[in-house]
């Protein structure tokens, strides 16, 4: 396999294959003896990318909202009427794909004729059939898909967290887009988003399974067009440093209130500067509000919070912030308790038998995800997609120092750019 880039990482006793396709695509394969395989391939677009030029172009295009997601279902739907998903399963396939802030990816999964499915992966996904018919019976299809997410409390409560964190990020931006913005669709602007992201020189494949480097890359070579390279050029207005709005409220079908509680962090564009960041909130917020944590132990014996109860941070080339959510009667007195945990922290820090569980903690989750090849599919192609690599990232969890994690929480949780976003039980009239 002379013209591959084998890396090892001793540390956690795992390998991969590296290949920059002749087509411009960047190929991993991390071999595994598994009995399913699995593939996926992803595009650096997402919800947030709704202004953007190449080089070559004079001006910008504004698209309406909810475009990628958009894209990503058209693409299923081929020029013969044959469907995707039908294509897979003949051949034992299991696909499907999704939209985020920042990337659109498919997949699939299987334990038989994986040639066959990474085949149809490969050519669907340069094959975009779009036609005013198509499009406007899609308008239908997703307009109803957007009012099932807007009756869904757990949805609303976290845009709406995005909406008081940011004025101008598109990180606000709803994946699906509203009825309004994809009624201004046109096959037009579906054709120009997806030849400014689609391009290969943009992706990124991984296969993760009991599959030979070279069979992928045989099959690549059958089915890639090669790509010429093109600069992508994104705009969005400047973000101020401050939030939107501090508390957003709204009633829907819950039991009890559900909150997000929203903490807005800087951007990060340097991706090593990002994986450091991940590594480090990924230690930090285990400390302070994982269910081993004594915040979240002393309020559940209070009666404070409940079981639902969760913390995690986002790290994207767009936007990073952090959120802790749950359900609880009084979201307003978990908001408080949040607030005056990050100050008894940043005064009295974690001891070291704290500290060092919680890196020994994540390091080990990191490890069982390599027992799944989805798992190391998903966050390889995660990863490659924000500039890093999936295998250096359990490197830069155990290169945490206390100091470092002492530095960070002194620049996050900051209380003045905080967001309570609640959905309470509809009024009884």
């Amino acid at each position: 396999m002379e013209n591959f880039t084998l890396k090892e990482n001793a540390r956690i006793g795992e390998k991969y294959y590296y290949l920059k396709h002749k087509s411009g695509l960047d190929i991993y394969v991390v071999p595994k003896k598994h009995l399913s395989s699995y593939a996926i391939i992803g595009t650096r677009y997402g919800a947030s990318d709704r202004s953007f030029k190449t080089e070559k172009d004079e001006d910008f295009l504004t698209v309406p909202d909810g475009v990628a997601h958009f894209l990503e279902h058209k693409l299923f739907e081929s020029e013969d009427g044959e469907d995707t998903f039908a294509r897979f399963a003949r051949v034992g396939g299991n696909a499907n794909a999704f939209t985020g802030s920042n990337q659109t990816c498919y997949l699939f999964s299987t334990t038989e004729n994986f040639n066959e499915n990474l085949e149809i992966l490969l050519d669907f996904v340069q094959s975009p059939h779009f036609t005013e018919e198509n499009v406007a019976k899609e308008q239908g299809i997703i307009g109803e898909e957007i009012k099932m997410y807007e009756d869904d409390p757990n949805w609303r409560v976290h845009f709406n967290m995005l909406e008081g964190l940011y004025l101008n990020n598109p990180a606000k931006v709803n994946v699906c887009g509203t009825v309004e913005t994809i009624s201004k669709i046109t096959p037009e602007i579906l054709y120009r988003c997806y030849n400014t992201f689609y391009n290969l020189n943009n992706m990124v494949l991984c296969v993760c399974g009991d599959v030979d480097a070279e069979t992928v890359v045989s099959v690549a070579d059958r089915v890639l067009k090669p790509a010429e390279k093109v600069s992508i050029i994104r705009h969005s207005e400047e973000e101020p440093e401050g939030i939107n709005q501090a508390f957003v409220s709204e009633e829907g079908e819950v039991a009890m209130p559900i909150y997000n509680i929203g903490f807005k962090e800087k951007v990060l564009s340097d991706p090593s500067e990002l994986l450091k960041y991940k590594a480090e909130m990924e230690i930090l917020m285990r400390m302070m509000f994982s269910k081993s944590s004594e915040f979240y132990n002393d309020s559940y014996e209070s009666g404070l919070i409940t079981p639902w109860f969760s913390a995690w941070s986002n790290a994207g080339r767009d936007a990073s912030y952090s959120v802790i959510s749950g359900s609880a009667p009084n979201p307003e007195e978990i908001f408080e308790a949040v607030k005056a945990e990050i100050r008894k922290r940043r005064e009295s820090f974690f001891d070291l038998d704290s500290f060092e569980r919680a890196k020994r903690c994540i390091y080990a989750e990191t490890l069982t995800d390599f027992n799944s090849t989805s798992s190391v599919a998903n966050a390889m192609v995660g990863f490659a997609l924000n500039g890093n690599d999936f295998f250096d990232f359990a490197d830069a969890v155990s290169a945490v120092s206390v100091d470092d994690l002492k530095k960070r929480l002194a620049e996050s949780f900051e209380p003045e750019r905080a967001v309570l976003s609640v959905v309470v039980p509809f009024s009884a009239e």
